[in-house]
């Protein structure tokens, strides 16, 4: 915030005049803060986007939450324990703690959330996240009709008592989730899905939600019932929709932006010779891809999308239109990932460009396309300026073998949405982050349960299988290699085709202080602050 001279004097002259006892005025501090795109929902079992989750990490306070340098810390939980074999959760919450409302924060919060994503009438697409918790995956599926059954209990109003059907290495870190977050029951009874209004809004974060006008801002204010409110150094924070990137880079100069979350990767260099360090790149836990309708010819073909995968020069994708911010993807488990080892990656990766391309026109021709009938595609994408140089590219290197493509292009929220609930399409580019560093977070999008986040359709019984069995596994070392036996099959398959693995990319002004690069790009408002 930039502060005038008129308004400095004033202030020091208010200091000199008012009686010693008086509180000293305060002056307040808006973090400006640009947001790729306009969130679908707020409803935390609706959400499924980075931009959502950017929101709600203010507006919640989960048992764990992703600090300024992206480490698990407590927060609504003050400590926990683990079972000797690995299987329940005994949290103990954080005494004192309130609703915005008023209402004390209580283990029945988290039971009551717990339950309603896992509850099939609330239609969450995320639901299987949670998956891990004993009876959960039996209720979402409609198996059991009695959601007291799931194995969350509160022991007493602040000890939260959450039983697993298996040990699950990585299920503390996904409590940092959004949607793992409490929700306060007698707002949703009362208003509905109304309870997203900024007027019914009830949470226990450290910002509560004053105004959402689409497509303009959703506007935050500093929570005082917040248990940690007193480090809480920035009073308003406004998101901004930042489809347009050029836009928010002029915004950004201009002082209209403290940050913004993407920039455009072809001028990373001419940014850079501008702003300096407060272009901020760092490796991302993240993997870029295209999703295709295995549900429908041609495209139901294994040996089209191979075709498809292997046409695409991933390298030039990484240098040219994306200045190096990005990795080229050959598996969909990105490398370095906890729980694993080397991802499975596609046998031909170490195979030279000419070599790719004869052997995808000859898996072409086999499918029946070729000069005389050439393969059409229609390619959805949410429109910003990265992804409309990233998949123009790739359609150029498609038409070298004859393959004809034609663009639909919307906006972030309506493209997720699309996809989600069974859209019709042929290729739509898609993106996953992880949520945890585990190789389940990646691979589960692929088993054909997953009716939200399943964008390709896909269902292979024995990839399921696979799956499944690595959920039962108790030592690591198995669990790795039943993993990696499910993504070669996934590699081979190619439902999804991996692109490129994700860098973060964000414009942060040098006034915004406490902002650490990290794996899983999570900046919560209530560790950072603005110099004046």
């Amino acid at each position: 915030m930039r502060l005038s001279f008129r308004s400095l004097l004033l202030g020091a002259l208010l200091a000199v005049t008012a009686p010693i006892a008086s509180p000293v005025a305060h002056a307040e501090t808006i973090y400006h803060r640009g947001n790729s795109a306009d969130p679908e929902t707020l409803d935390l079992h609706k959400t499924s986007t980075v931009y959502e989750a950017n929101i709600l990490r203010d507006l919640y306070d989960g048992l764990v939450v992703h600090d300024a340098k992206g480490k698990v810390i407590p927060s609504a939980a003050v400590s926990w324990t683990l079972s000797a074999d690995g299987t329940v959760y005994t949290f103990k919450l954080r005494p004192g703690a309130l609703w915005s409302n008023g209402d004390p924060v209580t283990a029945a919060d988290f039971v009551f959330a717990y339950r309603r994503i896992m509850d099939p009438a609330t239609g969450a697409k995320y639901a299987n996240l949670l998956y891990p918790i004993a009876g959960a995956e039996a209720i979402n599926k409609g198996q059991e009709k009695d959601l007291a059954t799931l194995g969350a209990k509160a022991l007493d109003d602040l000890t939260l008592q959450i039983a697993l059907a298996a040990p699950t290495p990585y299920f503390l870190e996904a409590l940092t989730h959004q949607t793992t977050y409490p929700m306060h029951r007698g707002s949703i009874e009362k208003h509905g899905q109304a309870f997203t209004k900024p007027e019914n809004w009830v949470s226990n974060g450290a910002y509560v939600l004053r105004e959402w006008t689409p497509g303009a801002q959703i506007r935050v204010t500093k929570n005082p019932k917040f248990w940690d409110a007193g480090h809480v150094a920035i009073d308003t924070v406004i998101f901004y929709p930042t489809k347009d990137q050029a836009a928010a880079v002029r915004r950004f100069e201009a002082g209209e932006l403290h940050s913004n979350d993407d920039i455009p990767a072809d001028q990373i260099k001419t940014l850079k010779q501008k702003f300096g360090d407060q272009v901020r790149l760092a490796p991302y836990l993240g993997v870029f891809y295209l999703a295709v309708n295995t549900s429908k010819a041609p495209f139901s073909d294994a040996r089209v999308r191979r075709a498809l995968s292997m046409l695409i020069d991933r390298e030039f994708l990484a240098d040219e239109i994306w200045g190096n911010t990005m990795v080229p993807g050959y598996s969909f488990v990105p490398p370095g990932i906890g729980n694993y080892g080397e991802p499975a990656y596609a046998d031909y990766k170490a195979m030279s460009p000419i070599e790719r391309e004869d052997k995808a026109k000859a898996l072409l021709a086999e499918a029946g396309f070729g000069p005389s009938k050439p393969l059409k595609v229609e390619l959805r994408f949410n429109m910003t300026d990265n992804n409309k140089a990233g998949v123009v590219a790739v359609a150029d290197q498609w038409k070298q073998a004859g393959i004809e493509t034609r663009f639909v292009s919307t906006d972030a929220k309506t493209h997720f949405a699309f996809l989600r609930d069974g859209g019709d399409f042929d290729i739509a580019r898609a993106g996953w982050i992880g949520d945890y560093s585990d190789p389940q977070n990646f691979l589960f999008l692929a088993q054909s349960d997953n009716k939200g986040l399943n964008y390709a359709r896909y269902a292979n019984p024995e990839y399921d299988a696979l799956m499944k069995a690595a959920a039962a596994e108790t030592d690591l070392a198995k669990r790795a290699k039943t993993l990696f036996a499910a993504e070669t099959i996934l590699t081979r398959d190619m439902p999804n085709i991996p692109l490129l693995y994700y860098g973060s990319k964000n414009l942060v002004s040098s006034k915004v202080e406490g902002w650490y690069p990290n794996l899983r790009d999570a900046h919560a408002s209530r560790f950072l602050s603005i110099k004046p």
